[in-house]
């Protein structure tokens, strides 16, 4: 090789991470893939909201005129796989400024529910677009045409930013027949014949129930929800336990703390009731759920067999991954600025991973130090997470130049971190040397739980992969890269828009 081949072959840092070390960019698309489906406008270790907001702004407005049908695909696929609401909501608002049509294309593919028309219309008011023209009030107008007895009287909400009664006065839709027309004036608070709206109409009574019993039969006639009821009534323990019959397993899993403070679960019935909800395979499947929701719910919760559901859980979670094959090394980061949420997600992934291997795989805790988890094949992903906890600095090269000192051959290497390294060397220049001297084929992985824009690795690289968000399609997508798919950008622009 010659010197300026030697001196020059080696892609070097263009940027700094929030730590000041050296670190690359990617490509505005895969940032922008991160920034919908890992930043939800929380407060983090290196940004507060405000810095967020900012940052997401000028992606959603760079991606809206350099590449604006990746990016309407991109907010779907966050929407719908990543199961995140605000980011992919806060991008069709700016979208519609720029591409009206492809805003039209994906809008109900975005808009799924009342409560993301409310914060839509909040964001375009909040941008200074008003209403946001015809284009945006035709749109809203389809929405308004599905909405159901159920949907008004659940996420009606006035006097909380923007109901469904201010979007009919905005958009002005027209009623397809006496009971819309009933339904709609309703939601505007305006006088309407509630026979024609038997689930209103107990909500109604139930406004002006006396007794624990008439509260009781209206909840059952109405089959109202629980965040109809909280609202309406102060609930009883009797009343809390006619609700856990009929709460989605997601709003059983958020409520189990309250419902366990109750004593609901002091009925054997309800406890199996709980159970048997949380440990649904198909239901816990079409819910959704975040896995790191239930390692929320597993630190609030007491009583053991709860916490045995929700071991259960998320192992059901995980179960139809196919299982991982060849030799993997897992690398979790345990660093001071993994505390909280972050440490939960990627524990919760890690183990998860662990087990798909079937135990032919590496599994080390990392910050500036590296140690074996020492991981069960047998004990739940929950019970060995709650055991993981965060400390000192952050060193992402420590766990492959351990890989490379023991001569450790793998054929991959995952590593789950919020990339701010502040000592050690580099992960990209650790790896380097372990294809050099050890597997020059081994694919590294990177599955990166936070907003922040950096990155450990040169877009040119093509045998490392940057993963994002937090649902288990991230794993699955780890399942599918291995046999031979293309990168997370890669999938999505193969998508199709279906209006």
């Amino acid at each position: 090789m010659s010197f300026a081949k030697k001196l020059f072959s080696t892609i070097r840092p263009t940027i700094k991470n929030k730590e000041g070390f050296p670190a690359y960019t990617r490509s505005a698309e895969e940032q922008y893939v991160q920034t919908l489906v890992t930043n939800t406008f929380g407060n983090t270790f290196y940004a507060d909201q405000q810095q967020l907001l900012t940052e997401a702004e000028e992606m959603h407005r760079e991606m809206a005129q350099s590449n604006p049908l990746f990016m309407a695909k991109a907010i779907v696929y966050a929407r719908n796989e990543g199961y995140m609401r605000l980011q992919p909501l806060f991008g069709l608002a700016i979208l519609s400024a720029y591409r009206p049509d492809l805003f039209s294309k994906i809008f109900l593919n975005v808009v799924r529910i009342p409560s993301d028309l409310s914060d839509f219309l909040m964001i375009l008011k909040g941008l200074g677009r008003g209403e946001g023209g015809r284009a945006v009030k035709r749109q809203v107008n389809r929405f308004l045409a599905g909405v159901s007895e159920y949907w008004a009287i659940k996420y009606n909400g006035r006097g909380r930013g923007y109901s469904l009664g201010d979007a009919i006065a905005t958009a002005h839709p027209k009623p397809a027949d006496l009971k819309q027309q009933a339904l709609f004036r309703y939601l505007r608070g305006q006088e309407a014949n509630l026979s024609l709206l038997p689930q209103v109409q107990a909500l109604e009574q139930l406004k002006k129930a006396d007794s624990e019993a008439e509260q009781l039969n209206w909840i059952e006639t109405g089959k109202l929800p629980h965040e109809v009821v909280t609202g309406a009534v102060k609930p009883t323990k009797a009343v809390w336990d006619a609700l856990l019959h009929q709460m989605p397993t997601f709003a059983l899993l958020r409520h189990l703390n309250t419902l366990e403070r109750a004593g609901v679960f002091e009925k054997r019935y309800s406890l199996e009731t709980a159970v048997e909800r949380l440990t649904d395979q198909r239901g816990l499947q079409k819910s959704k759920i975040l896995p790191f929701r239930f390692a929320k719910a597993f630190r609030q919760v007491q009583h053991p067999v709860l916490r045995d559901a929700l071991r259960d859980a998320v192992e059901y979670t995980f179960a139809n991954l196919p299982d991982l094959e060849d030799r993997t090394a897992i690398f979790l980061d345990i660093s001071g600025s993994m505390n909280g949420e972050y440490l939960q997600i990627g524990s919760v992934f890690a183990l998860a991973l662990y087990k798909k291997t079937q135990g032919n795989s590496l599994f080390w805790l990392f910050d500036t130090a590296v140690e074996d988890a020492k991981p069960s094949r047998r004990d739940s992903i929950l019970s060995q997470a709650d055991r993981i906890q965060a400390r000192g600095g952050t060193d992402t090269g420590a766990p492959v130049r351990k890989l490379l000192a023991e001569r450790r051959k793998v054929d991959q290497i995952i590593i789950i971190t919020d990339e701010q390294q502040n000592s050690g060397s580099p992960f990209y220049e650790a790896l380097q040397k372990y294809r050099t001297k050890v597997n020059p084929q081994v694919k590294a992985f990177i599955i990166d739980i936070a907003p922040y824009r950096s990155a450990m690795v040169p877009q040119q690289d093509r045998n490392t992969f940057y993963i994002y968000g937090w649902s288990d399609t991230v794993l699955s997508y780890i399942m599918q890269t291995v046999k031979g798919y293309g990168s997370m950008v890669e999938k999505i622009e193969t998508m199709d828009l279906e209006e």
